[in-house]
C-alpha cells in the first residue's frame, strides 16, 4: 500500500488514552504537592463515572495524524506490545493512511496507557509507559527510513530517549529536515545532548519554561532568548506562550500571534496538534504566518473534543475560528 518514499516520518510515543470524568472527583488543596492542589476520592468509596472514553495518544502517533490530514505521505516508526492496545493502534494508524511500516511489536511490555481523571477544568494523569519506552537502535530499519524528506521527533523517554542523537545524527548525515519537540528526558537528563544536537535542527518546538532551560534566558525577555536561540539553531524557534499564544523566529524576524477565543473540554494532544499543523505548512513551503495559523487552529479545534486525535483539522478546513493576526519584528542585530 506504501512506497519506501515519504514527506515525513515521526517519531515518539503511541498510546492507548482512557478518559474517566467525575463530578465526584473532588479537587483539594494539599500541600504534599507541586501545585497545592490534589484529585481526591473516597477511601473505600464506589466512585461512578460521567463518562468513559477511550482514545488514543502519544506524540509519535498524535503528530502523524496532523501530517496525514493534512495531506502529507506519513509513516510512524516506535514500538507497540503484542497486545490488543497495540493492535488497536495499529487498526488507528492504518484507518488514518500513517504507514506501519516502520512499526515493531515487543512481548517485553504492554503498550503504554495514559488514564486520565477529570473532574471538569482540572484532570490528572496516571501513565504506564510501556513499550513504545524500550525503542532501541535494532528496532529501526535505518536503511529505509532515510526515503524521507523530514523526520518529526516527539519526546523520546526510557531506553529510547538514547536514540535522540542517533535520530538526530542520521538525518543530518542523509539530509533529511528535522521538527523536533523534545520531551522531558531531553529536557532534563539529557539537556546537554539536546544543545549539541541544536545547530542541525530545522524547526524547534518548545514553550516558554524549556525555551528558558536550553537557552538560560528569562523567556519573558523574548529579544535576547531569541537572539541566543538564533546563535544554537539554524532554522526556525518555535516558543509556546500557554493563552498568550506563540513566538517564532527565524533568525531575521520574530512573529508574534495570540489564540482565538474559545472555551475547551480537553487539553490533551495541543502541544502536539501546534506543532504538527505549524510543521505541516512549513513542509509544503508555506509562510510563517501562515504556519502559525494553522498550527493555531488545529490546536484550539482539538482542545473542542476529548482526546488527541478527534478534533485534528483535514487539508483546507478551518473549522468557525478566524485567523490569528501574526505580526513581525525585525531582530535587532
Amino acid at each position: 500500500m506504501f512506497s519506501n518514499s515519504f514527506d515525513i516520518i515521526t517519531f515518539g510515543s503511541a498510546t492507548r488514552d482512557i478518559f474517566l470524568r467525575s463530578k465526584d472527583f473532588k479537587l483539594i488543596d494539599c500541600a504534599d504537592f507541586v501545585s497545592g492542589k490534589a484529585m481526591a476520592l473516597g477511601a473505600g468509596s464506589k466512585v461512578y463515572l460521567d463518562d468513559l472514553i477511550f482514545a488514543s495518544g502519544g506524540g509519535g502517533t498524535n503528530v502523524a495524524a496532523t501530517f496525514a490530514l493534512q495531506g502529507l505521505k506519513t509513516a510512524y516508526a516506535g514500538l507497540v506490545g503484542e497486545d490488543a492496545g497495540g493492535k488497536d493502534i495499529l487498526e488507528e494508524l492504518k484507518n488514518l493512511k500513517i504507514s506501519t511500516d516502520f512499526v515493531k511489536k515487543t512481548s517485553k511490555a504492554k503498550t503504554p496507557y495514559s488514564i486520565i481523571l477529570s473532574s471538569g477544568r482540572e484532570r490528572t494523569i496516571l501513565v504506564y509507559e510501556g513499550a513504545s519506552h524500550l525503542l532501541s537502535e535494532s528496532d529501526i530499519d535505518w536503511n529505509k527510513i532515510k526515503k524521507t524528506k523530514w523526520f518529526y521527533v516527539s519526546g523520546l523517554s526510557g531506553e529510547s530517549s538514547k536514540l535522540f542523537e542517533k535520530i538526530i545524527n542520521f538525518a543530518a548525515d542523509n539530509k533529511i529536515k528535522l521538527a523536533v519537540n523534545p520531551g522531558h528526558d531531553q529536557l532534563t537528563n539529557n539537556l546537554e545532548i539536546l544543545k549539541k544536537c541544536l545547530n542541525k535542527i530545522d524547526i524547534l518546538i518548545v514553550n516558554q519554561e524549556e525555551a528558558s532551560q536550553i537557552t538560560g534566558v528569562d523567556y519573558k525577555d523574548e529579544s535576547a532568548l531569541f537572539k541566543k536561540f538564533d546563535g544554537l539553531v539554524p532554522g526556525i524557534a518555535v516558543m509556546s506562550k500557554g493563552p498568550e499564544g506563540v513566538a517564532v523566529s527565524d533568525g531575521k524576524k520574530i512573529y508574534r500571534a495570540g489564540i482565538p477565543r474559545s472555551g475547551y473540554l480537553d487539553r490533551t494532544g495541543s502541544g502536539d496538534a501546534f506543532g504538527s499543523g505549524f510543521s505541516a505548512a512549513i513542509l509544503r513551503g508555506e509562510s510563517i504566518e501562515r504556519a502559525i495559523q494553522l498550527g493555531t487552529v488545529n490546536a484550539t479545534s482539538t482542545v473542542q473534543q476529548i482526546g488527541a486525535k478527534n478534533g485534528l483539522l483535514k487539508k483546507g478546513e478551518w473549522g468557525e475560528w478566524e485567523r490569528v493576526d501574526v505580526s513581525g519584528e525585525d531582530l535587532a542585530v
